[in-house]
């Protein structure tokens, strides 16, 4: 699939949260629907499907927390060197940022609720058609 610039500059906007590194859209099914301009683009087709895998694990685990019937929200992994932050983006849809150590966790979650926000209109609202075509 190719990047959708569209959607490429909503992303740069998580990059604006100190410590914020790299930012991927993903369908459900592992295919990249558009990355931050400073990912190249076979690591960002790596990640998607390392993503899609992951909220695949994380549903799966929801019984774990004793009520199967809670719904999966976000998945965070710690590494030495910083955390990745996963959560759905709307229908069929996967917002995966990374960040540094040191990054305010409060803070990129809820930029990434607000791009959950903005990415799920532009996701939903269908192509205009006839563009230029006159009457």
């Amino acid at each position: 699939m190719n990047d959708d610039s569209d959607l490429a500059w909503m992303l740069d906007s998580a990059l604006e949260i100190p410590g914020a590194v790299h930012a991927v859209l993903i369908s459900a099914d592992g295919l990249l629907m558009t990355r931050t301009k400073d990912l190249d683009r076979d690591d960002a087709d790596r990640v998607a499907a390392a993503m899609s895998s992951m909220q695949s694990l994380s549903r799966a685990l929801a019984f774990f927390c004793a009520h199967p019937q809670q719904q999966w929200r976000q998945t965070l992994v710690e590494f030495d060197g910083g955390w990745v932050f996963l959560i759905s983006a709307g229908p069929g849809a996967y917002l995966a940022v990374s960040a540094s150590p040191d990054v305010d966790m409060a803070d990129i979650t809820f930029r990434m609720q607000q791009l959950v926000s903005q990415l799920g209109k532009a996701l939903t609202t269908p192509p205009r058609a006839d563009l230029g075509a006159h009457s």
